[in-house]
């Protein structure tokens, strides 16, 4: 009887030996591997990372294609808080009439502006509407507005065009060219800069009597 439970016992032993030999020799190979950078298969012609939402066309450009009278029906969103006729009173809202071109958080017969709007500076552009139009408070963090903004692209254009044709009539800026980059007239006002330059530089040239600078050669500054 002894020595069959002996037996019994040093197979259950040596069963378990061999079952931690395994594991380590399993755990060694499985660890030998390195651990993959990314995990899954690469799928081409799909790209990672970046802002993949949609390009939203430049301001002028949308200012192009714009219908003010789309933007009076837009604009009736809010009527609750501001007037747009001329000599209309401030409501819970300053009153609308000529804000195209004005500066920011000032004026309109005295409308108690929030700090974070009168102190921020510049004017009413186009590009400024625009970013106004579409968050408020992330134009302007801690203005008083509370309307949220309006994500369709071209109601922003049809609301800044109607509002432009109340007491403003600001000519509109000339969309960029096909293909162009920058987004909001950048690549335009730096090109009409250029061309000021080069002009300015030819003038100068004739009034000293010194041959013109060649296309896209700057003078040298006076130091």
């Amino acid at each position: 009887m002894d020595n069959r439970t002996n037996t019994i016992a040093g197979w259950v032993l040596a069963a378990c030996v061999a079952a931690l030999g395994l594991s380590i020799v399993g755990g060694m190979i499985f660890l030998g591997h390195s651990e993959p950078e990314k995990f899954g298969y690469p799928v081409e012609g799909v790209e990672t990372g970046g802002d993949s939402g949609p390009q939203v066309a430049p301001i002028a450009t949308r200012l192009a294609a714009a219908d003010a009278a789309a933007g009076e029906k837009v604009f009736n969103k809010c009527t609750a808080c501001h007037t747009v006729a001329q000599g209309a009173p401030n409501g819970i809202g300053p009153n609308l009439w000529g804000t195209v071109g004005e500066e920011i958080g000032h004026g309109k017969r005295g409308f108690a502006f929030s700090d974070a709007l009168a102190s921020h500076g510049g004017k009413w552009t186009f590009e400024n509407l625009d970013e106004w139009l579409m968050s408020p408070r992330k134009f302007a963090p801690g203005t008083k507005m509370t309307f949220a903004g309006l994500s369709d692209p071209q109601d922003r254009a049809d609301v800044i065009l109607y509002l432009n044709q109340h007491g403003s009539n600001l000519p509109l800026p000339a969309p960029p060219p096909p293909g162009a980059t920058g987004g909001d007239n950048a690549g335009a006002a730096a090109a009409n800069e250029g061309a000021a330059n080069e002009t300015g530089a030819q003038e100068n040239a004739v009034e000293l009597n010194m041959p013109p600078a060649k296309t896209g050669q700057q003078p040298t500054p006076d130091r």
